[in-house]
């Protein structure tokens, strides 16, 4: 099943079209996109035959908004692929890196994102959506709470992020518009293998990071048992999973996004964000 978010409506979407969720169900589930985290299992259980007999409409992909609008907490890994932190000059982590992206940075996955400065980077990223609380949970029961994993970007401003003498990771990846999501919320068991996925991301055309999620330091239920052992994940929170290697801060030349630029991040059998950039001029 593939969840979205249709001009601010929850939607069920398919190759013919999309289905309104709470017309579908007569009032059961409401309309608004995030709500239906909080009632997943329920959703899920209604969804197997309630959505039988009503026909997809066709709708405008750019009317897709983010489809996880307002997460309550919204987690970053950093590190995450071994290329990723050789590139970086830094050791490979024991224990995932965490830092956060505020809520207020997210965006659809067809928003123009404005660059706050020159040094704004690209991180392309498996996104997992939570559909349960998890608390104090093993890695062998991680996927049972999830409900479903989708495309993200992890936009980083690298002078605020790495601003001496003590880094500002949250505020540095947390400007408006930082955290593109979308097209869908894809549950797992739409992909063969959730745990071997190619990311990847290409800027005005040319491929800048491929990977696999298969390549993780610390995979999905990995992340999430060391995770809930600390803090409480909410339905319909967030984990950026880290990025492969191909950032452009690591290059040489540094590279960085311009206005202009138009930036695809994939994930496959999930979908694919087109992101493009402004920069407005200071008032």
């Amino acid at each position: 099943m593939r969840v979205a978010n249709l001009n601010g409506r929850l939607v069920v979407t398919a190759p013919a079209g999309a289905i309104d969720i709470h017309t579908a169900s007569a009032g059961r589930f409401g309309p608004d996109p995030q709500g239906v985290y909080d009632v997943w299992p329920d959703f899920v259980e209604w969804a197997r035959t309630g959505l039988a007999g009503h026909q997809p409409v066709p709708y405008d992909a750019a009317q897709l908004g983010a489809p996880v609008p307002r997460p309550r907490q919204v987690f970053g890994i950093g590190l995450n692929y071994r290329e990723h932190a050789d590139e970086s000059r830094m050791d490979v982590p024991a224990e995932p890196t965490v830092f956060t992206k505020f809520p207020t940075s997210v965006t659809g996955p067809t928003a123009v994102v404005d660059l706050p400065a020159s040094t704004v980077d690209w991180e392309a990223e498996l996104v997992v959506v939570m559909g349960a609380v998890a608390h104090h949970v093993q890695a062998t029961d991680a996927w049972s709470h999830v409900a479903g994993v989708t495309v993200g970007q992890d936009l980083s401003e690298r002078t605020r992020q790495l601003l001496p003498p003590v880094p500002q990771f949250s505020l540095g990846k947390s400007f408006p518009g930082f955290a593109p999501l979308g097209p869908e919320v894809v549950t797992i068991d739409e992909l063969p293998n959730p745990d071997d996925l190619e990311v990847g991301c290409s800027l005005n055309g040319e491929i800048l990071q491929q990977g696999r999620t298969k390549d993780m330091i610390f995979d999905v239920p990995a992340l999430i048992e060391r995770l809930s052992a600390i803090v409480a994940l909410q339905p319909g929170d967030i984990i950026f999973t880290g990025t492969p290697s191909g950032v452009g801060h690591a290059r040489d030349p540094r590279r960085y996004l311009s206005p202009g630029d138009t930036l695809t991040t994939w994930v496959e059998g999930v979908g694919q964000l087109s992101n493009g950039f402004v920069q407005s001029p200071v008032t």
